[in-house]
């Protein structure tokens, strides 16, 4: 083979690597600048995709609303008394139990009366005998063989005798124990054959007709709770039961001490509700029937002026109000906000001004999707 001939193939074959290079640069070069051409269009959406803080939100919406105060306390009876025996004695027979209704002057118990009524019968006796004397002297004495003086004697002495006889008579009342009150028995602490002393507790009756729960009131209040105002009352004791009162009367003197002032709210007795429970009142004072509001748990808690996160085109941004009524779960919004406006309720703690946001349960875009499809539509062409 003659240099020539090696020269030519050498010469061709460094010709075929250079184009084949050339050839790879360009189609390099081509892929690259698809590559990133691509990358630079996904790359702010998945970025905001990224960025976006999911949140709940509430729409503002119109609704009736109640301004009220709160409060607890335990129910008391509208009366109570401590039945005790006046006089002593063996108690021959009681005649009423624990949880019985009984009315005032009805006999709860009767104790040994024969002293007692011999008692009344002896100073009977003596007043008869006072009185006969006494008209015998005032005969004698309008003829002169009585003197004036012996007859005042006699009169006095008819009188102590009379005084006497009501006392025993009146001790005579006591060996039968009446209520002093109408109500129901809630304690006895005596047995039929018991002796009594005098002056002993014997039964405690509870008039449970009306029962009263007290409030010590702010005295912030003082202008805005009066006399029946209807109160809402729900009591431990029985879960998911309400029952309805009123404001029965109002204490306007502060206490210098608490600053409060007192408020005596009164409830219907005789049925569920007993004496000592504890219960949870409601006094609404003043209605609005169309306010907007707002969910409580969307204000703002940084302890400055009320405000919430308002989802404006993709954004939160923080909006000012001007709060009125807290009703439940509602707080009024007298301005900042219009009706249907979006409020973010959850996931505000992550927010600040100008934040992107999710709204869960709303639809999202695909840009990368887009993209992808609309890569492969140039591939095909």
């Amino acid at each position: 083979m003659d240099k020539n001939t090696v020269f030519s193939g050498f010469a061709k074959t460094l010709l075929a690597i250079v184009l084949a290079a050339g050839v790879a640069s360009v189609s390099g070069c081509r892929d690259d600048g698809e590559g990133a051409a691509q990358a630079k269009a996904k790359a702010p959406d998945a970025e905001k995709t990224a960025d976006a803080i999911p949140v709940e939100v509430a729409k503002a919406s119109h609704r009736a609303v109640a301004a009220s105060y709160t409060g607890t306390g335990a129910l008391d009876a509208r009366a109570e008394s401590q039945v005790v025996a006046k006089t002593s004695g063996i108690a021959m027979a009681v005649f009423v139990e624990e949880g019985q209704h009984v009315k005032a002057g009805q006999a709860l118990v009767r104790l040994d009366a024969d002293r007692a009524r011999l008692q009344a019968a002896q100073s009977e006796a003596q007043v008869r005998k006072l009185e006969a004397n006494y008209q015998r002297a005032k005969q004698l004495a309008a003829q002169q063989m009585v003197s004036a003086n012996d007859l005042d004697q006699l009169k006095y002495d008819l009188a102590n005798a009379r005084a006497v006889n009501n006392m025993a008579n009146l001790e005579l009342s006591y060996t039968s124990v009446v209520a002093p009150i109408s109500g129901v028995v809630a304690s006895r602490s005596i047995k039929p054959g018991n002796f009594v002393q005098i002056n002993t507790p014997i039964f405690r009756i509870v008039d449970d007709s009306r029962l009263e729960l007290t409030l010590n009131v702010p005295e912030r209040e003082i202008a805005t709770l009066k006399a029946g105002q209807p109160v809402k009352l729900q009591v431990d004791a029985l879960p998911g039961q309400s029952f309805d009162g009123i404001v029965d009367r109002v204490a306007p003197v502060v206490d210098s001490g608490s600053g409060t002032f007192r408020v005596i709210c009164a409830f219907a007795g005789g049925g569920a509700l007993q004496p000592g429970m504890f219960g949870r009142i409601r006094i609404d004072y003043d209605q609005r029937a169309n306010a907007l509001v707002i969910p409580r748990v969307a204000l703002l808690d940084d302890q400055g002026a009320p405000a919430v996160y308002v989802v404006r085109k993709g954004k939160a941004v923080r909006v000012p109000i001007k709060t009125g009524y807290t009703d439940g779960e509602w707080t009024e919004v007298r301005s900042g906000l219009k009706p249907g406006e979006a409020v973010v309720t959850a996931g505000k703690v992550a927010l600040r001004e100008g934040s992107a946001v999710q709204v869960i349960g709303e639809p999202t875009d695909k840009p990368v999707a887009k993209a992808k499809s609309t890569a492969g539509t140039e591939d095909k062409q």
